[in-house]
């Protein structure tokens, strides 16, 4: 667990509060208020870097991102500066080909606009001036054009006034039902109301010019979201080198959307051309477009079984002259987030989970042979400009922290505060990751993070954090909602299981879960809570609580009437509760559909086979239950269910209901409000 990193420059002393004297433990407080660094971006030289900074206003819960930049060449101690003006939000950041101009996405003057500025500071200039608000954007590879996403009704075309006109007049009828005829309906946490994202392309004003005000639609002839609904973002497009037009990732909607996982992708003429699938071979999907620096080859990701949404990604490069394909590292049993070729092309960097953590790796494309470069916790984002690398890290002790380095990730250079420089009051939980052999005598891995102020020969209660997805994992990195130090910040020791279905271990363990959520998994987690209290004696196993969100959540339930012996209480986020409802009231149905065979029609019995509604009757263990009125993924029904069957079975119960959240708590007072109800629960049953 040691960082691979230089100490912290003297030049970050500025950013840093007053030692205080007295360690404490981490606080909902202090976790809602850290600045949050993100976005980084090179300049095509690898000079400069520039990232946003989050900050916090606690009192208001109003948030405000600007950009900070830093040379890279000077060894000074001056910090990185800020180049937005104060009182601008900001985000996206990106630059121009020579290197001088930063552009940036806000919504100063109402709705979201491109903006531009010096990148050694001055006065932003509105790009656009479109009636409505960008998405996300890509600035050509010459710097004269931007392809950007709009929300726009189809028959609106590029007319973006039509579609705010429409949008206005409909909160202008007495009226307020809408019928469908089709799913979706909504999706994550919106009603669909005929809108879809869709590019468009207009020339960059000249210096000095008005704000361009007017756009060509180029994916009209797609009935898809680019980028994709809801946390598709710009790396679902991507300019060719020699800005003739751009490739995209979209699957075409129809009635099937909900079900389906085929993403294709699409080149799209930026002349306005037809656009044409170069992926229609695969049925599942396909993402991620960056094209190699000389546009010969366009390397993307690809999943292999359709109506999956956790199968493996294999990197894929297509000759872009002759369509032929090939996989690079078939052979390498991890899934990448993302792809960022060397200038060269004898390389691609990629971030990968991997045994507990999500380290950077550097692939050879001509063996495929995998190199892990920076590891030690969780690599959020990285950027390559030549031979500099610019890349956030956290841990399951700090945020996101900006580094810098040479290619081969070596001369790793600290550029920001961690969580402990910025708080040096706050006694961190040390942590540790450990091993026991689980269902079928596999080995499984998890963690166990010491409670802030730890003394030895002393026992502490215990919260055992169960984690969602089901396909994910709680390992070495740091969260806003969910993270371990907040537990321990109050005095509490936490255990975290990577059980089976887990992503990071390899496909297999990946796919185990499937049509067997209350098997394997739940045999990892009794054999790793015992694993735990064997191997760790401050553990308090009278005294312990199990928590979970969403898979979580489901399992909590599933523990509330299988394994009951060991909880003195449970909190349930957002879980699960009937297992066969949820396949018929949750939106992306391809989900439910895989996991359990089929449609609850054809495969009734692979819904009921581990459903915790069947087994309410064993139920005894009091629940506090979260629920969330947008939350559309696990539907507020579930959670209302929950409550209903520990009530009426005289259980105790709280049920914890936000009006405006959905699947997970992020407005900063709501989530203040959610822990201290968690610790509470906690603090009345366990202690501490």
């Amino acid at each position: 667990m040691s960082l691979r990193t230089a100490l912290l420059p003297l030049c970050l002393a500025a950013l840093l509060p007053l030692q205080a004297t007295e360690a404490r433990g981490l606080t909902v407080n202090d976790l809602v208020a850290l600045d949050r660094v993100s976005s980084p971006v090179l300049s095509p030289d690898g000079r400069i870097v520039v990232f946003a900074q989050r900050s916090m206003d606690l009192e208001t819960g109003a948030a405000s991102t600007a950009l900070y930049a830093r040379n890279l060449l000077t060894r000074d101690m001056a910090p990185p500066w800020r180049i937005t003006p104060d009182g601008w939000n900001v985000n996206s950041p990106s630059f121009s080909p020579d290197g001088a101009t930063v552009y940036f996405l806000s919504a100063k003057d109402g709705s979201q606009q491109l903006y531009a500025m010096p990148v050694a500071g001055g006065t932003p200039v509105q790009l656009t001036a479109f009636p409505l608000g960008v998405g996300s954007y890509r600035v050509s590879p010459d710097g004269a054009r931007v392809a950007f996403s709009a929300d726009t009704f189809a028959d609106c075309g590029a007319d973006f006034a039509c579609t705010q006109q429409r949008l206005d007049a409909r909160k202008q009828e007495k009226a307020t039902g809408v019928v469908y005829d089709q799913l979706f309906v909504r999706h994550w946490d919106t009603w669909k109301d005929g809108r879809r994202s869709r590019l468009f392309l207009a020339d960059l004003p000249a210096a000095g010019g008005a704000s361009v005000a007017s756009a060509a639609l180029l994916s009209g002839a797609l009935d898809g979201d680019i980028p994709s609904k809801p946390f598709g973002d710009a790396g679902d497009y991507a300019w060719s080198p020699d800005g003739t037009s751009l490739v995209a990732s979209v699957r075409i909607a129809g009635n099937s959307e909900p079900w389906s996982t085929n993403f294709d992708l699409y080149r799209i003429p930026a002349n306005g051309g037809a656009p044409v699938n170069l992926t229609e071979a695969n049925p599942a999907t396909d993402t991620g477009p960056v094209f190699s620096q000389d546009g010969a080859t366009l390397y993307y990701r690809a999943m292999k079984r359709p109506g999956f949404e956790a199968d493996r990604y294999a990197i894929m490069a297509m000759d872009v002259a002759t369509g032929a394909t090939r996989e690079i590292a078939p052979d390498w049993d991890r899934s990448p987030s993302s792809i960022k070729p060397s200038d060269d092309g004898a390389s691609l960097y990629v971030a990968a989970q991997s045994v507990g953590a999500y380290p950077l790796f550097r692939i050879d494309v001509a063996t495929g042979e995998a190199t892990e470069l920076v590891g030690d916790g969780t690599v959020s984002s990285f950027v390559l400009a030549g031979d500099t690398l610019a890349l956030t890290r956290n841990t399951l002790q700090s945020g996101d922290t900006l580094y810098v380095a040479d290619a081969a990730g070596q001369h790793l250079r600290q550029i920001t505060p961690t969580a402990a420089e910025r708080l040096p009051d706050v006694d961190f939980g040390a942590f540790e990751q450990f091993s026991f052999k689980g269902a079928d005598n596999a080995t499984v891995y998890g963690y166990v993070v010491k409670p802030s102020g730890f003394e030895e020969g002393r026992t502490y209660p215990v919260a055992f954090l169960i984690h969602g997805g089901p396909q994910g994992s709680f390992g070495n990195g740091w969260s806003y909602r969910w993270n371990p130090q907040t537990y321990a910040g109050q005095g509490y020791a936490v255990v975290m299981i990577d059980f089976h279905g887990s992503t990071g271990y390899g496909q297999a363990f990946t796919d185990a879960i499937t049509g067997d959520w209350g098997g394997k998994p739940l045999v990892d987690l009794q054999k790793g809570w015992d694993a735990a209290l064997a191997k760790y004696a401050f553990l308090d196993g009278d005294k312990a609580c199990a928590l979970g969100a969403s898979y979580g959540g489901y399992m909590v339930n599933w523990i509330a009437g299988q394994w009951n012996a060991p909880w003195k209480c449970l909190v349930n986020h957002n879980g699960v509760f009937d297992t066969r409802s949820m396949g018929l009231v949750t939106e992306e149905l391809w989900f439910t559909e895989w996991e359990f065979g089929g449609t609850v029609a054809a495969n009734p019995q692979g819904y009921e086979r581990f459903n915790p509604a069947r087994h309410i009757d064993k139920w005894s263990v009091p629940m506090l239950v979260v629920a969330g009125q947008n939350d559309f993924r696990v539907p507020v029904d579930q959670s209302l269910s929950t409550f209903t069957a520990l009530q009426r079975a005289g259980i105790e119960s709280q049920l914890l209901y936000f009006p405006d959240e959905n699947h997970w708590v992020l407005k900063p007072h709501n989530s203040i409000l959610w822990h201290d109800t968690v610790n509470a629960w906690l603090k009345k049953h366990i202690g501490q």
